[in-house]
């Protein structure tokens, strides 16, 4: 992880303007140039492209940090993929909630396989905010329950785990794509993997959502929050 001094070395603008601009566009439907005109009206001017490298590096350091600080998720995990657009084309990007809504894991991918799922399922295992599920419900897609028999195969998920496949009980993660599809709409797709800014967006979602411990959900509380994770001071 890189130091607070080596992120914004070299900097032009302030480190709270550069996390002003990135909280902005991971949070809101905003594009890259509405970020522009909303500076310029601050007397800040600066390219698109700017803001665009700031979201790029900041967007998965961002991701990195608040790990240690996001409430256990419960033992009901509810799983599932959606279609975000990359080089124009659609590929999947799988997203896990718990039974209270609150962000389990997410995970963006090439291709919808058996693959894909036993490494989505191995995400969610690893994360140090979530405990070993006592059942997961999916939908009907063929490459889930092969996933995880070989998971329990592997003694990398416990024998007793219960795989639900049951559409209708998984609305509420189907509810909870509609917030990530809304602020990548004005983004139009993602160029590349590597600069896709999901685990960004993900994570100022979760936090809207109240689950960083000991803090409020609140506008001021983020904001307060976010400085404090890259060493500034209020």
């Amino acid at each position: 992880m890189e130091t607070e001094v080596d992120l914004f070395k070299w900097k032009q603008y302030e480190s709270e303007i550069i996390l002003l601009t990135i909280r902005w566009y991971l949070t809101y439907s905003l594009s890259y140039r509405n970020l522009v005109e909303m500076m310029e009206e601050r007397g800040l001017h600066m390219a698109h492209t700017t803001i665009m490298r700031w979201v790029h590096q900041f967007g998965p350091e961002l991701d990195k940090r608040i790990r240690p600080y996001l409430k256990s998720a419960n033992d009901s995990f509810r799983t599932d993929e959606t279609y975000v657009k990359v080089k124009g084309q659609w590929k999947y990007l799988y997203r896990a909630v718990d039974s209270s809504g609150n962000t389990i894991d997410f995970m963006l991918s090439e291709n919808r396989d058996i693959h894909a799922a036993k490494r989505f399922f191995k995400k969610e295992l690893t994360s140090p905010h979530n405990q070993s599920p006592r059942v997961i419900t999916v939908d009907k897609n063929p490459a889930y329950p092969t996933a995880v028999q070989q998971l329990k195969d592997e003694k990398a998920m416990n024998q007793e785990t219960l795989l639900r496949q049951q559409k209708y009980l998984n609305n509420s993660i189907e509810q909870d794509h509609r917030f990530i599809k809304k602020v990548i709409k004005p983004m139009l797709g993602f160029k590349s993997f590597s600069t896709a800014t999901i685990a960004g967006i993900e994570v100022m979602h979760m936090i809207k959502k109240g689950q960083i411990e000991y803090y409020h959900s609140s506008v001021l509380s983020t904001v307060k929050f976010i400085n404090k994770l890259f060493g500034l001071t209020a």
